[in-house]
């Protein structure tokens, strides 16, 4: 077994290799960037060694520090993880140059794999079905319009060394290729230093299934079984589960014997995964093969009993494969969904910041958790905005989804917005529970759901409501939120026959008028939109906490309203008082949602546009933020300059508005 390994990764990923490290008794050293000086992943560690500043490019995608970092703490091995550089084959090759121990792949596997265009070959040269494509890649928009007439529309543009689903276009006609080809190129040279594309045809409504495989030195291989992650916002998967949902034996014996049979032509050592999309008339197709641990390793570990990371050590370091295919079995259903700092309600738009308390599941039987940070954390916004997994197991798949919708409800991350509730929302959706997955689900869900008031937000005003009563706000105690006669010091004796006080909150652009109506067994009763709601409200350590509507809800009170978070959904209540008015004027400022790099700037000063114009890109965690502009107007100044970065909030832009159309230019 290795005696010291170095985990070249951060957050939840680096913790949960540095468990099994521990188990195994094997040391482990971890590394950490200016941005993680006081991380929870460094816990444990014999050492932890900086790496450099803030951006992923300076330390975390920096080879020659984190491979001086595991020379200098005696380590004989490192472990990268996945992202970052856990498929950059330039890393495995300088790891081994060192003198140590790769886990994962080679060089040479990781560099034929990670090029789709020679992946594709490969794969069809061993027998495993392939989509029509591209031969060659290119960043030609010439090529690859030929190619997209050759195999014909829709098509989709992936990076050639891409992965995750970063900077994949899907294009319907010849005219948006020109843009999609100018855009995925450049997500391609940002993300993975490679901007070449290959055209694929586009299978309408697939789903996404992959296969875990794991080889040794010794020759041997094998699967462990398959995993369905149909359910993806913008190519990347956000629930994954296993076994796949209702497929045919036929379909998941071919499957699986594909899987092997690619592994096998390639001689693959370490852990792989071979994903596949399959369509409609159960047909499959390779899609990639991802030379690594996937974020979504657990539900496999959960219905296989295997621990994948301790048999990444053990192949690393000379062993034979612990198990032979005949004694590797699947038992019961497992099911993940990722946490991320974003908000669903503006696109996925991710949502770095503080998470000041976080209560996740505990104690929970079949609940794991997998998170980057215990009871409070920092997201920083140099990179991915995933803080946590949560996997449950069950007997059955209804009862593992069950489990999960719990969970994810009843998670509570104070101070950051999350994708928790949505979750919530999706599992519970009738057709995740029939298992009618395709990779456009979530996209149908997202149309049919529109961000608007519903009950839990007036829950959620409920609760605040009564939170207003108990606790004064900070400094001042006469300081009440309250319009009319009752203040949160002055509890009289209450009539439940008539309102004594009116909170008016806002949440967004809505406005929602809260009545304080009773008491009822313990319970404040209050009104909002004709509906009677009863909330029980207690304070401790500055929190508040109590149910509505039958349901926990968790929150505090902020500068200006209120927090809570209920069903896993956050909600910001701002209070009204009496100082403020109803006109609302667009904003003529253009500002940065976050930070980030911009990464284009398609205006000039002087430039006329249209409200909805495309002013500039910025690029935060991973994901391209397109700047709109608010309002027709004349672009007065701009301050921001291609490829600088930006601060949340930074003006980027001001623009003189025009109360006449803007004619076409």
């Amino acid at each position: 077994m290795l005696k010291r390994l170095l985990i070249a990764n951060r957050g939840e990923i680096a913790r949960r290799i540095a468990r099994t490290c521990r188990r195994l008794g094997v040391e482990y050293v971890t590394v950490y960037s200016d941005a993680d000086r006081s991380a929870p992943h460094l816990e444990g560690a014999v050492e932890s060694v900086r790496i450099g500043p803030e951006a992923a490019a300076d330390s975390y995608l920096h080879i020659e520090s984190i491979v001086g970092a595991a020379l200098r703490t005696g380590c004989d091995a490192v472990h990268p993880g996945y992202g970052f550089l856990s498929e950059n084959h330039r890393f495995a090759s300088a790891v081994a140059d060192a003198g140590l121990v790769f886990v994962g792949p080679d060089a040479a596997m990781i560099a034929a794999m990670g090029d789709k265009a020679t992946a594709r070959a490969l794969m069809a040269e061993a027998g495993v079905p392939v989509l029509p494509g591209s031969e060659d890649a290119t960043e030609s928009v010439d090529r690859l319009v030929a190619d997209a007439r050759r195999i014909g529309y829709p098509v989709i543009l992936k990076p050639v060394a891409g992965g995750g689903g970063k900077g994949m276009r899907v294009v319907e006609a010849e005219a948006d290729m020109a843009d999609a080809v100018a855009e995925a190129v450049r997500l391609g040279r940002g993300n993975f230093g490679d901007g070449r594309l290959l055209a694929e045809r586009y299978v309408t409504r697939p789903r996404h299934i992959e296969v875990q495989v794991f080889g040794d030195a010794h020759g041997a291989l094998v699967h462990l079984f398959e995993r369905e992650c149909s359910l993806q916002r913008r190519h990347q998967k956000i629930i994954e589960e296993a076994p796949a949902v209702g497929l045919n034996p036929e379909v998941r014996a071919a499957l699986l014997e594909a899987a092997v049979r690619g592994a096998e032509a390639l001689g693959y050592v370490n852990a792989g995964t071979f994903e596949f999309i399959l369509d409609t008339d159960d047909r499959f197709y390779f899609l990639e093969a991802n030379t690594r641990l996937q974020v979504e390793h657990p539900v496999t570990e959960e219905i296989t009993g295997v621990d994948l990371v301790e048999w990444q050590l053990r192949v690393a370091a000379g062993e034979r494969l612990p198990l032979a295919q005949h004694e590797i079995t699947a038992t019961g259903h497992a099911v993940e969904c990722r946490v991320y700092a974003e908000d669903p309600d503006a696109g996925f738009q991710p949502a770095p910041g503080r998470a000041d308390v976080v209560e996740w599941p505990a104690d929970v039987p079949d609940v794991r958790v997998e998170a980057a940070f215990d009871t409070y954390g920092d997201v920083p916004a140099f990179y991915d905005p995933m803080i946590a997994k949560l996997i449950a197991r069950g007997p059955d798949r209804t009862s593992a989804l069950r489990r999960l919708a719990d969970a994810a409800r009843t998670t509570a991350v104070v101070g950051l917005t999350t994708n928790l509730g949505f979750v919530a929302d999706l599992l519970r959706d009738p057709r995740v529970v029939a298992g009618r997955l395709d990779t456009h689900l979530v996209d149908a869900f997202v149309a049919e759901n529109p961000s608007r008031p519903t009950r839990r937000t007036l829950s959620a005003a409920a609760a605040a409501c009564a939170a207003a009563m108990e606790v004064p706000p900070p400094g001042d105690p006469s300081a009440s939120p309250w319009t009319g006669t009752v203040g949160p010091l002055d509890r009289p004796s209450l009539d439940p026959e008539a309102p004594l006080g009116r909170l008016v909150l806002r949440d967004g652009g809505q406005e929602l008028e809260a009545r304080l109506t009773g008491t009822h067994g313990g319970a404040v009763e209050v009104l909002i939109h004709d509906r009677t709601f009863r909330v029980t409200v207690s304070h401790r350590d500055g929190l508040f906490r109590g149910r509505v509507a039958d349901r926990g809800w968790v929150g505090h009170r902020t500068a200006d309203g209120f927090e809570l978070v209920l069903d896993g959904h956050r909600t910001a209540l701002t209070t009204r008082t009496h100082t403020e008015t109803d006109t609302d004027t667009a904003d003529n400022i253009v500002r940065s949602p976050m930070p980030g790099t911009v990464v284009a700037l398609s205006c000039a000063v002087g430039d006329r546009v249209e409200k909805g114009a495309v002013l500039m890109v910025v690029e935060a965690m991973k994901m391209e933020n397109r700047i709109l502009a608010p309002l027709p107007g004349v672009i007065e100044d701009i301050r921001c300059t291609l490829h600088g970065t930006v601060s949340a909030d930074q003006t980027l832009a001001v623009l003189t508005p025009e109360t006449d159309p803007v004619p076409d230019s």
